[in-house]
């Protein structure tokens, strides 16, 4: 499993974020801490964390656009969710907008330290079952589907080259590994003469 495991933890309830914190440390864990989604999305940034756990019921902005926007910063970092609801409407509306597991409070560490395990768990597999993966760096992927995802129509390659400043060849590169991984729709658009202009779009 990987070393130095950095996990955020965005929920308004000091005292869960505290023992969550003592908890994670226990484990050999990382513990970052943010106490509405804000806040949490900077820490996201400035900690780039491994998982991310946020509570469903906040003040302010819920977990569920909570998740929405750290979406919007990576397509692939396991968000686990706290909640008190049972139901299963919030489970999809969760799953829909990006959620990757569900825990229940209150909280019991056996399971959410199991959860964590299976997650890192599952992050490595997929990064060694991708052998095109090679010379594909996570920080300018992240770059280019952040600014995809903030999009509201479809950009060419030229575009994103100058909203994300990295070289058009760059871009290009990496927009062909996003529409393999199904991440990115491509469309070419026929004119009257000449090659066909390429639009990307995040899915």
């Amino acid at each position: 499993m990987k070393e130095n495991v950095t996990i955020l933890s965005i929920d308004d309830d000091p005292q869960i974020c505290f023992a969550l914190g003592e908890l994670f440390k226990f484990q050999g864990w990382r513990a970052v801490s943010a106490n509405d989604v804000s806040s949490g999305l900077e820490a996201f940034r400035r900690y780039l964390p491994d998982i991310v756990l946020i509570d469903y019921h906040m003040p302010g902005m819920s977990g569920i656009e909570g998740v929405k926007l750290l979406r919007k910063q990576s397509p692939s970092v396991p968000i686990i969710v706290f909640t008190i609801d049972e139901s299963q409407t919030v489970a999809d509306t969760f799953l829909a907008v990006g959620a990757s597991d569900f825990a229940l409070k209150p909280i019991k560490a056996p399971d959410i330290v199991s959860r964590i395990k299976l997650h890192l768990r599952m992050s490595e597999q997929r990064r060694s079952e991708q052998p095109f993966f090679k010379g594909i760096s996570g920080g300018t992927l992240e770059l280019i589907t952040g600014f995809l995802a903030a999009q509201e129509d479809y950009v060419t390659a030229n575009e994103i080259a100058e909203g994300t400043g990295l070289a058009y060849q760059t871009v290009y590169r990496y927009l062909q590994h996003l529409v393999q991984e199904k991440q990115v729709e491509r469309v070419d658009i026929y004119g009257k003469v000449g090659r066909p202009k390429q639009v990307f779009r995040k899915l």
